[in-house]
């Protein structure tokens, strides 16, 4: 299990790059078993989570060529479904969650689908259902496999369009069902579905692959069912996660950081929401400059009542900065209520903040509140361990901010979903080393 050491109390300043988005990644990756043809993708993030799947793709017999640092080609012209019976393939898919997204293009494609229990963070029940009644609507026979904890969908024919309300606006879930739609006869309307940038993209790159897929951006998709999906060029988003993590990052360690070529016009309510923090920023072209800051100071709602950030299915706030958002909350001057409503187990990491000096109360699983320091106190370093990807970057940026030495366990989890993280945040200043163990 791999460690950082952190020495806090260092300034950072300089440029830093974005690296591609984790979360579309997964799912791009996944639609190109959709084609027989030569699909090209740029801007692919080099973390764990992504270059497994790029793995378990190639043991399916996709054909995958790296041709630069971040770009790769695709052809899923002989793809071995033996392999989904295999034992391998149940210890592969089994150790990453995205590997439930191969099941809508394999079920569309080829009329079946096979995916052990995935994995994946450890923050809270995360279940299956949207994806396989979803499915099973389209005409798929869905079968699970209790003493092997082993998901089994297929069809005797082609999937037949069909009308759907999702029981929950699931990103994952919506991918799912827009690559299993997108080749069955008829058409499809999902409602209720999710809208993310991520999701987005995925359906304009299937579009240019050759689909119909209508209402891109809103809640509710009509697909319209074709034969077969060409090859295409796709360039995947800058990661909006990773850009929040650095916005908060700054004003916890007084850092003046330029965050390059961000797609601002992607990004949504996650700058006013920081704003509301107490984080200058200024958008700079399509880059985010922000100033270092001695102090900043919290928000309140109009009528002068604390304020409260909570996540949201988007275009609220993205769940996957509600940890950042309450780590930049420790040194600001104010107090905020954090509501993390989506899954029970994500705030618990707050335990280890408070042993390094942050005022927080942990009202109940799903509300943190912040009692911010205002500088007056410095956090000290500790030994601590990473629980999830966005909590382990959270503890990453209250070690940086705080005085002496913090150590950092299962950094896998940091690996999962951020790109060479202690590389780049040296090279702008940190102090950030990474041992084998302590």
């Amino acid at each position: 299990m791999g460690v950082f050491r952190i020495t806090g109390g260092h300034k950072l300043k300089g440029e830093i790059v974005p690296q591609g988005a984790k979360n579309e990644a997964l799912q791009i990756l996944c639609a190109v078993l959709l084609t027989k043809d030569l699909v090209t993708i740029h801007n692919i993030p080099q973390i764990r989570d992504v270059l497994k799947l790029i793995d378990l793709l190639a043991k399916l017999g996709v054909e995958v060529n790296k041709l630069g640092d971040f770009s790769y080609t695709f052809k899923a012209d002989q793809v071995n479904l033996d392999y989904l019976n295999s034992e391998e393939f149940k210890i592969q898919a089994a150790a990453l969650r995205g590997s439930i997204m191969i099941v809508g293009p394999l079920l569309s494609r080829f009329g079946k689908g096979f995916i052990p229990s995935p994995g994946g963070d450890k923050i809270g029940r995360r279940r299956l259902d949207t994806h396989f009644v979803g499915l099973q609507k389209l005409g798929g026979n869905f079968e699970y496999l209790k003493e092997t904890s082993f998901y089994k969908i297929s069809t005797n024919g082609r999937l037949k369009g069909t009308y759907m309300h999702l029981d929950e606006a699931s990103v994952t879930g919506t991918a799912n069902l827009v690559m299993a739609a997108v080749l069955a006869d008829g058409e499809t309307t999902i409602y209720n579905a999710a809208c993310e940038p991520y999701l987005q993209q995925l359906c304009t790159m299937i579009n240019d692959m050759g689909g119909k897929i209508h209402g891109i951006g809103s809640n509710r998709l009509t697909i319209h069912g074709v034969e077969s999906l060409g090859g295409t060029t796709h360039t995947i988003l800058p990661d909006m996660i990773e850009i929040g993590s650095f916005i908060g990052l700054a004003p916890m360690t007084e850092s003046e950081i330029t965050i390059k070529n961000c797609r601002i016009d992607q990004l949504g309510i996650i700058p006013d929401t920081f704003r509301r923090l107490g984080v200058e920023m200024e958008f700079r072209g399509d880059d985010i400059y922000l100033p270092a800051q001695k102090n900043y100071e919290i928000d309140t709602f109009i009528d002068g009542s604390i304020l409260t950030i909570s996540d949201s299915i988007w275009p609220g706030f993205t769940p996957d900065l509600i940890s950042i958002a309450l780590v930049t909350a420790i040194q600001a001057k104010g107090n905020v209520l954090i509501h993390q409503k989506m899954f029970e187990s994500r705030l618990f990491f707050v335990d280890n903040l408070i042993d390094m000096g942050a005022q927080i109360i942990l009202c109940d699983p799903h509300r943190a509140t912040v009692m911010g320091l205002d500088k007056k106190v410095k956090l000290k370093g500790i030994t601590m361990t990473s629980p999830d990807i966005r909590a382990g970057v959270a503890l990453l940026i209250a070690a940086m901010s705080a005085d002496g030495v913090s150590h950092i366990k299962n950094i896998e989890q940091i690996d999962r979903g951020y790109q060479f993280i202690d590389t780049r945040l040296n090279a702008i200043g940190a102090k950030i080393e990474r041992l084998d163990s302590i």
